[in-house]
């Protein structure tokens, strides 16, 4: 599985935008689908994760209600939608596959930067 992020860009604080993560093959919906980010001198960390159906979502505590992830495994993409973005929030993200709840990551895409100005 390959994958494209793409979306991300410099926003103002408080503002949106949406990041997306288009996949090749033909085996998308086979996996959960993940978002991590990683900032500048920071190690890299969890931001959401939506499960192969799209019903089930979870989200780290520092993007709850600000943040929401989906898929579309016709279109095989996954977004994420990020709102009332903060400086905090600027990092390299990425889109990441895996079998498994609990397993390791198995595909990474490229990442996408995102910049919150201030």
């Amino acid at each position: 599985v390959q994958l494209q992020a793409s979306g991300g860009g410099l926003v103002q604080a408080g503002g949106s935008l949406r990041l997306s993560c288009a996949a090749s093959g033909r085996t998308f919906s086979r996996y959960v689908m993940g978002w991590f980010r990683q900032a500048p001198g920071k190690e890299r960390e969890f931001v959401a994760r939506i499960s192969w159906s799209g019903s089930s979502t979870w989200y780290a505590d520092s993007v709850k209600g600000r943040f929401t992830t989906s898929r579309d495994n016709g279109k095989n993409t996954v977004y994420l939608q990020m709102n009332s973005l903060k400086p905090e929030d600027t990092a390299v993200y990425y889109c990441a596959a895996q079998t498994g709840l609990s397993s390791g990551v198995d595909y990474w895409g490229q990442g996408t930067l995102v910049t919150v100005s201030s």
